[in-house]
């Protein structure tokens, strides 16, 4: 499908967020997406990963996960500079923030008249976190979450006890879990964790390792991987076809 694209901004309890949203140009109703950058916010990469699956007939809403932390519109640079800011961000930002955002986010969807009712998530790095843990609001459905850091170690702010690993079991979305095998930021000891998690929290879940880096859909960088980015595509449209329908 041929999409359009369009800047809004939408009310948090932490502030005014800046997003994009993409959706086919075609009249109708469509399910949507929430898809949640890495560190640096809507770059380049990730509007094109946004307008993909935007072409493939969703309606996809992307934050600025730190706007309570930078000036609206920050696109951090792929530099060490970024990188640290980012990372300084990433460990400032509450998950009971980003839980707000979420929620904002589902309320927009829901009040739209070119969407249904029907709501998932996908995310890459921390925004594969981001995805994981929308699964709290009862109205996001399905979770697509690509090389999500984070959720095993535990180390993003929040109260005791709110960590996205320890609320698995309230989370009744169904779950797609894509990792990269040589990815350094969750290893196969992190992964396990989460895999048994999932298991002993009975959620609904399919589970996909590849020979990949940590950020291997990014199309820009020596770490992309055009093959196995290729096939997530394929994996995510399907998973959002069939359990958004």
């Amino acid at each position: 499908m041929i999409t359009q694209s369009q800047t809004i901004e939408i009310s948090t309890a932490t502030g005014l967020m800046r997003c994009s949203l993409f959706r086919p140009v075609d009249e109708g109703k469509f399910a949507s997406i929430i898809f949640y950058s890495e560190i640096f916010q809507i770059t380049a990469p990730i509007e094109r990963t946004a307008r993909i699956m935007a072409s493939h007939g969703f309606i996809v809403l992307v934050p600025e996960v730190f706007h309570e932390l930078n000036p609206i519109g920050t696109v951090l640079a792929y530099d060490d500079a970024g990188k640290d800011k980012g990372n300084q961000d990433k460990f400032t930002k509450t998950l009971e923030a980003h839980d707000s955002d979420t929620d904002a986010m589902v309320n927009f969807l829901l009040e739209q008249s070119f969407t249904t009712q029907e709501i998932g998530s996908m995310g890459v790095c921390i925004g594969g976190h981001l995805a994981y843990r929308a699964a709290l609001n009862e109205k996001v459905k399905s979770s697509f979450c690509l090389y999500a850091t984070d959720i095993h170690s535990n180390t993003l702010p929040c109260t005791e006890s709110n960590d996205s690993l320890s609320r698995t079991a309230d989370m009744n979305a169904e779950f797609c879990m894509v990792w990269g095998r040589q990815d350094p930021h969750v290893s196969p000891e992190g992964r396990q964790k989460i895999y048994q998690n999932l298991m002993q929290s009975e959620r609904k879940f399919s589970w996909h390792e590849f020979n990949a880096q940590h950020a291997f859909m990014r199309d820009e960088g020596d770490r992309y991987d055009a093959e196995v980015a290729h096939e997530c595509y394929r994996l995510a449209s399907s998973f959002f076809y069939r359990s958004l329908r």
